[in-house]
This record gives C-alpha cells, structure tokens and sequence, in this order.
C-alpha cells in the first residue's frame, strides 16, 4: 500500500501523529505531494522524518520559496514564515528540499503538489476531465489542503488533503492511501496546542494558528472542491 501525504506544512505534531497511523495500517511505501515547509515552526524536524524515512517529496510553492530564496508573491505573512524558517533550516535540510522531484507518472497514476499546468502552484477546486494529462486516469494533487476523492467522467481526482493546516473544515490531519482495491481517505487527530504552543514560543502571531482549530485557512476561509463538466 502507498500512503499519500501533502502539505505537512512544519507542523510536526501532525505528522507525527498521520506517520503513526501509516504505520498502523500497514503501508510499505510513503509519497508526499510537497509542502514539507511553511507556516509553522518546524520545518527542519519535519524534513529530518521524511528524509530519515527515504520518502520522495514533490516540490511545493513553499519548498519552493525555501529553495530559491524567494518570497511568497500573494502574502507578506507568508513571506515572513519563509524568513524566520530560512533561518532555522539547516543546509542539509535545504539540500533535500533541493532535490525534490516536480511530478510523478506511476503509469496511469499522475502526482503533483500543484496541477498538471503548473505542477508548482496550480490550485484544483474545480475539477475536469480536461485537467487530467494525457493516458491519466487517476490525478493526485494537494495544493488546495482540501480532502477530496471525485469520479471525473470515469476517471479519479484524489486531493489526500492537509497533513499540517486542513483547509475543509476539518481540523484533523489528513491523508490517502492507494492499494490494490483503491483509493481511502484518512483522518487523525493530533495534538493541536503543541504545534500552537511552538509558534507562541517562536513569537508568532495567534492568527498564525489559531485557524487550525476549525480547519480553515488563516483569516477563517474554508474550502472545497468539486467535480464539474466542460
């Protein structure tokens, strides 16, 4: 079985307590969909358990930002997270990062963090048949932090949702598993005032974290996804 796993956004107490689960249901193989940085005040941490685990990591807009030295060009919070973590990040941690593949083609199985027009920062809220690349018949893409598993015209978008910041109203951790009878969404709950106590110890702000309580992007928006036609 293969766990899909996005947007671990520095929050290890999520994915500490989403690996656990892996485990637990028995996987063998672990694929994230980018975003191991951003956001929350462990970044390096989350990067030393998916690299001491051989996990291959897509790259996300965040790693991105972390990567090239840039800014996150929509926020200036956003930005501001990417400098405290730029400052905290080791250059081997970096270096992983560095070496993040853009997509994933597993036969008909396509993988991206963003979407198939840009692999990088591509958001899918609506989903069409013409969103799917050519020969695919199953597309994961993470992104948005909304859970989602759709029929396309016979084909299947599988979103895993968040691991560190779930955007859909949910405020457990999330994540998907691939195994020969399928596609499962998963759900755990972990720790929520750890990941908060870390950012007040870091100096953050509390609407830096307090959305993760109810699921939402900062500010309080929640999303979805759906299928449409074209």
């Amino acid at each position: 079985m293969r766990a899909i796993i996005s947007d671990v956004h520095g929050n290890l107490a999520a994915l500490e307590a989403v690996l656990a689960r892996i485990d637990a249901l028995g996987c063998d193989e672990i694929l994230s969909l980018g975003d191991v940085v951003g956001y929350y005040a462990q970044p390096g941490e989350c990067i030393d358990l998916l690299r001491a685990r051989g996990i291959v990591n897509i790259l996300g807009n965040h790693d991105h930002y972390i990567v090239s030295g840039e800014g996150c060009p929509r926020s200036k919070l956003v930005s501001d997270i990417t400098e405290f973590q730029r400052g905290i990040i080791s250059p081997a941690q970096v270096e992983w990062l560095r070496m993040s593949v853009p997509s994933i083609v597993d036969g008909t199985d396509v993988y991206f963090h963003g979407g198939p027009d840009d692999p990088v920062d591509q958001y899918l809220y609506a989903i069409s048949d013409a969103d799917f690349p050519d020969g695919a018949r199953r597309l994961f893409a993470g992104h948005t932090h909304v859970q989602a598993l759709l029929d396309v015209g016979g084909k299947t978008f599988c979103n895993p949702g968040a691991v560190g910041q779930p955007r859909d109203g949910d405020p457990r951790a999330a994540f998907a598993i691939v195994s020969k009878d399928g596609i499962t969404l998963h759900r755990v709950e972990y720790d929520i005032e750890r990941t908060a106590l870390r950012m007040q110890q870091s100096g953050f702000p509390a609407k830096c974290y307090e959305n993760l309580y109810i699921g939402a992007q900062i500010g309080g928006r929640i999303d979805t996804i759906a299928a449409v036609q074209t």
